[in-house]
């Protein structure tokens, strides 16, 4: 599964480092890109929005917006 979220507050190089370390504490995350326009998360599933919201949270920082997308498998 893939979830893109928009994060408020983001405007620094050190809010990216913040973001990206709270979300490696959230159990599934295969790859997580954050940047300043917000972060692309992909994972296996075990990783509820809940979950990812409440790490950036922690990390002094809001989703403003969330969405998710199953990964499809590439037809042949």
């Amino acid at each position: 599964m893939i979830t893109r979220l928009t994060i408020s507050g983001m405007t620094s190089v050190h809010a990216v480092r913040a973001i990206f370390t709270a979300l490696t504490a959230v159990e599934g995350i295969v790859r997580a890109d954050v940047s300043l326009a917000g972060a692309t998360i992909e994972h296996d599933g075990r990783a509820t929005e809940t979950m990812l919201r409440a790490a950036i949270a922690m990390a002094g920082f809001h989703v403003v917006n969330a969405t998710q997308e199953k990964r499809a498998l590439p037809l042949l």
